[in-house]
């Protein structure tokens, strides 16, 4: 298994096998052959004489050689005793204390497996409604969904991290504005990501703009209307703000269920691609693009037999997946297995294009992921139908939409997952999403700086004999190659990351992929900090036009800018804006950063020595430290600078005021020596100040990563710029954030 050391720690941290006191007790390879051995057993359900082995065989050779890995679940826990595969579940929530808090212990053992849970709260009655029951009122989605948050608080899933969440609500319910902006607040709902259930309808009276009603769950009566462009420039508003909510398209979603008779598709798991009714699970992999070029004739080309082939083997591991499973839920279970929906994806798509010499925003771009796509979805089915020839079509078959043509196997194919985590293991970009950075620096001990270059890129400035650690440091801090003047222009041109692409070409891929996609497409559309709401609006408005099923957008830097809600975030009366009182005058200092880097300076003054340190985090300077040698001096006066200057750091006071003021103060101690290079305590700490601005002026800010927790740097990890776990800088795509140090995901 030819794998980067990064990827075997993170292999080591969260996958391998361990004994009752924490040892390893398995490799990497260890690993893949308790999986593979797994999943080949389900061979057996269908035909006693199968040959397992040499079925355990071809999925070992599949994952080893890294052409496909299963979802996360799949990887930790198959031929062990949890056995729990499945990423996410749906799961209903009906209009009754009964069932919300029957659905809230169902949460609950979802999360102590390892799966993430989606849910729809558009069935529970607005705030204020009457309820006949109790002669009392209803407290409405919102008080429930902080309900699951707090259960999903206490239960720590599969011994690793907390369970995600999807919530969703129709846009036609009555408490929609409250749901829109109920995230709005950094210290709420923190581990739901949520979605706006757009129909058709409503969009339509947006562009006419026009009113529309709001249905009461309980009757399906209008009790309401809303002007539908107000409410979609609250939702933009609300996006761009803290990118929250996405939004996915109801009709759309049902348009393309494949069991229409069992119900209506209402959620989607905690990432948005993968629509599924109550109870179904979802069982996911994604195929490594990447292995699947091969070069021939002086240039690179797509491998298509190859890719034929691991499809077919893929369909066949997935499918066996769903027999194996040990479901935490026997409806869940029931269920699953009557459509035996499985998710085939792909990862490593950039970094397909960048071999193949074709930039990711550009109609070429996009029609390689059209055409890529197509010949997945074509092959996968097949695949499916072939299996069907000896297991059996999926047992709802007969009322589904495929009633009237051959047999399949699999309800649905075809999803395309972010893959944060498994694209770091292959070494290659994720998902869909074009490279995120290409170039990262890492802190080790002893403060060496080690460079991590996309090995595509590495390759391509190795071969045209421009790499340099010099140029990787450049695009390490710049973040791109865009404005590399070293660098030739074609290569500048195919070599875009996230932030170069501009929004209109993330939709444009993620339609081109929807349009042979069974499922859905997890995306992440990356904006500048710079983009305005309108911005926001114009990706919405497209999304909805190609036919994408739902879009997440991410602002650059939007929660650092987030306004607190303090005073009027209750008032029945909630416009959908955040508002700062006007009495508040005075300024919070931000909290101490958990992780910080710095420089101790010992400095010769009147009374001895002082020693100075400076810390800093990715904002700049952050607190001062000062203590005195054994020959005395004033401690009080100049612990009492330091700690008036760590408050004024962190309340935004800029450094070179800070100076201005502490330069040049004399103390007669000083005047009474000479050859003392500073003139007093609050002078040295200026100095100081200065140094530490002058040496980090053109550093990023990286820390040295640990296994430590940090989860008290951010409250919601979903658009945390910083690992809660790790501390290192995360990576907002895909649907989900994932840090690339430590594999830390909310999603898999």
């Amino acid at each position: 298994m030819q794998i980067s050391d990064s990827a075997r720690a993170i292999l080591e941290r969260r996958y391998l096998s361990r004994d009752e006191e924490g040892k390893l007790t398995e490799t990497a390879e260890g690993m893949l052959r308790r999986v593979a051995d797994a999943i080949a057993e389900a061979d057996l359900i269908y035909n006693e004489n199968s040959d397992k082995f040499k079925t355990a065989d071809r999925f070992y050779d599949m994952m080893a050689s890294l052409d496909f890995l299963p979802n996360s679940p799949t990887l930790m826990n198959a031929g062990r005793p949890l056995g729990q595969l499945s990423a996410c579940f749906v799961l209903p929530i009906p209009d009754s204390m009964e069932g919300i808090f029957d659905a809230v212990k169902n949460a609950a053992l979802i999360h102590k497996s390892g799966g993430g849970t989606g849910f729809s709260f558009s069935r529970l009655r607005e705030q204020g409604a009457t309820v006949n029951t109790t002669g009392g009122v209803a407290s409405g989605p919102i008080s429930f969904m902080k309900v699951f948050n707090a259960a999903t608080d206490a239960v720590k899933q599969g011994g690793t991290r907390r369970g995600a969440n999807m919530g969703i609500l129709r846009v036609d319910h009555p408490d929609i504005l409250s749901f829109i902006t109920c995230k709005n607040n950094l210290n709420e709902i923190t581990n739901f990501n949520i979605s706006v259930g757009i129909t058709e309808a409503f969009m339509k009276a947006v562009e006419n703009g026009e009113e529309y009603d709001l249905i009461q769950p309980a009757t399906g009566k209008a009790i309401g209307r809303l002007n539908a462009r107000d409410v979609f420039d609250t939702i933009v508003h609300s996006a761009w703000q803290t990118g929250e909510p996405g939004i996915i398209f109801l009709d759309r979603l049902n348009r393309d269920n494949p069991v229409p008779l069992q119900g209506e598709i209402e959620s989607t798991n905690p990432c948005g691609e993968q629509p599924l009714l109550p109870y179904e699970s979802c069982n996911l992999g994604s195929i490594n693009l990447v292995n699947h070029v091969k070069y021939e004739n002086n240039r690179y080309i797509i491998d298509y037999d190859k890719l034929k082939a691991t499809i077919e083997t893929a369909v066949h591991f997935l499918d066996n997946v769903i027999d194996i499973n040990k479901y935490p839920l026997p409806d869940i279970e029931r269920v699953t297995k009557l459509t035996r929906k499985i998710g085939l994806g792909v990862m490593g798509f950039a970094d397909m294009l960048l071999l193949l010499g074709i930039p990711y925003n550009s109609p070429e771009g996009v029609a390689l992921g059209e055409k890529l796509m197509k010949t997945v979805n074509a092959h996968a089915h097949k695949a499916s139908e072939k299996m069907a020839e000896s297991r059996g079509a999926f047992p709802l078959f007969d009322e589904s939409a495929y009633k009237k043509g051959k047999l399949i196997r699999n309800a649905t194919v075809t999803t395309i997952a972010p893959t944060g985590t498994l694209s770091i293991l292959a070494g290659v970009s994720s998902g869909v999403e074009p490279v995120f950075a290409y170039a990262y620096i890492r802190n080790v001990m002893d403060n060496t700086h080690l460079i991590e270059v996309n090995q595509v890129l590495k390759k391509k400035l190795n071969d045209e004999g421009l790499y340099s650690d010099k140029i990787m440091e450049q695009v390490a801090q710049q973040g791109t190659l865009a404005h590399i003047s070293e660098l030739p222009e074609s290569i500048r041109q195919v070599y875009v990351c996230a932030h170069d692409v501009a929004p209109i070409w993330h939709v444009r891929m993620q339609a081109a992929f929807q349009k042979h996609t069974d499922n859905a497409v997890s995306k992440t559309v990356n904006f500048p900090s710079s983009s305005t709401k309108e911005d926001v609006a114009e990706v919405y408005r497209l999304a909805y036009k190609l036919g994408c099923k739902g879009t997440t957008i991410y602002r650059d830097g939007s929660r650092d800018e987030q306004v607190l809600n303090i005073g009027k975030v209750n008032d029945k009366k909630n416009t959908g804006k955040n508002e700062t009182p006007k009495d508040q005058a005075h300024i919070i200092p931000r909290p101490r950063p958990a992780i910080t880097r710095g420089f101790t300076e010992k400095v010769k003054i009147g009374c001895g020595n002082l020693y100075i340190t400076a810390n800093y985090d990715e904002k700049g300077i952050c607190e001062v430290f000062t203590n005195t040698g054994r020959a005395g001096g004033c401690p009080s006066q100049s612990e009492a600078t330091a700690r008036l200057v760590s408050i004024a750091l962190r309340s935004g006071i800029s450094s070179e005021v800070l100076i201005e003021q502490l330069r040049g103060i004399r103390c007669s101690s000083t005047i009474r020596q000479k050859g003392l290079g500073v003139t007093s305590c609050p002078d040295a700490i200026a100095r100081t100040i200065e140094k530490v601005m002058k040496e980090t002026k053109s550093e990023i800010f990286y820390f040295n990563c640990s296994s430590q927790p940090a989860a008290d740097l951010v409250s919601d990890t979903k658009f945390a710029k910083y690992c809660p776990e790790c501390g290192c800088e995360m990576e907002h795509e895909g649907g989900c954030v994932t840090c690339r140090n430590c594999a830390y995901s909310k999603c898999n």
